[in-house]
Parts: C-alpha cells; sequence; structure tokens
C-alpha cells in the first residue's frame, strides 16, 4: 500500500496538466528546481556557520560581580515631565 507505481505517477502528471495547463508546466517545474537549489545551498550554509572556527574554543562569558555599596551608589535618572501644557 505505501509504494507508488506507474499508474499512480501518470494520474499525478495527467491531473497536474488538467489543472495548470502545458504551457505552465515547464514554468513551474523551472520554479521549483531553483527554489530546491536556493534551499539545499541556505542549508550548507547554515551548516558552515553552526561549525566553530577550527583550534578555537569559545570563551565562558565572564561573571561580573558586585557588591551592594557598589549598585546603590547609581544615581537615579530624572525622568521629564510629560504632562499637557
Amino acid at each position: 500500500m505505501g509504494r507508488i507505481g506507474a499508474p499512480e505517477i501518470i494520474v499525478f502528471l495527467v491531473v497536474l496538466l488538467l489543472l495548470f495547463g502545458a504551457k505552465r508546466l515547464p514554468d513551474l517545474s523551472r520554479s521549483l528546481g531553483q527554489s530546491l537549489r536556493i534551499f539545499k545551498s541556505e542549508t550548507k550554509a547554515m551548516g558552515k556557520d553552526d561549525k566553530p572556527a577550527s583550534g578555537s574554543e569559545p570563551t565562558p562569558p565572564r561573571q561580573i560581580t558586585a557588591t551592594p555599596d557598589e549598585v546603590s551608589d547609581v544615581s537615579p535618572v530624572n525622568e521629564p515631565d510629560h504632562t499637557d501644557r
């Protein structure tokens, strides 16, 4: 039941021919092929971006520590008055 044979392919092609017409089928297949090529090249480029540079390990982020005195020394920001004039 899961296999697609010659009769199913022929019926599919006849339905496509009836839906789109003989003039539009070459354009549709050409644009489908171009879209698949673009998709394939983009997936290859994404794979290259994911790989780290050879021999260099990313450095872990530094943890910033602050004492409560350092945090409380920050002066408040005065916000402008937005009342109607």
